[in-house]
């Protein structure tokens, strides 16, 4: 007439499956969330910084990281910027270092 224990525990672990999903979702959602507030915007924030360097020309105003304000002198392939902070003084910096383009300078122009 009773349910013994044994049946009554074998019943609640054949209906656990769908509390795994319920157990796991949680976890899930927070993930979500993350990526779309945290990881998301950073990733893009980074491709839109990579695409400054990338266009980054000489004579263009720039801010690196330390704070010093100059005139890219010289872009080199090899990731490196020779920027002139004063007249006839011109500091090598990573390309990655800068920070901002104040004002850039219009492409030159071949005239025919």
């Amino acid at each position: 007439m009773f349910a013994t224990p044994a049946y009554a525990q074998a019943a609640t672990g054949a209906a656990g499956g769908g509390a795994i999903i319920a157990n796991i979702m949680p976890l899930i959602l927070v993930f979500g969330i993350m990526y779309f507030l945290l990881i998301r915007p950073q990733q893009k924030k980074m491709k839109q910084h990579r695409a400054m360097v990338e266009a980054m020309r000489r004579g263009d105003q720039v801010v690196t990281s330390g704070g010093i304000m100059g005139k890219v002198f010289k872009v080199n392939d090899d990731g490196i910027v020779e920027v002139e902070i004063a007249e006839g003084v011109k500091v090598r910096v990573i390309k990655s270092t800068i920070t901002s383009i104040v004002s850039k300078t219009e492409p030159a122009t071949v005239k025919e």
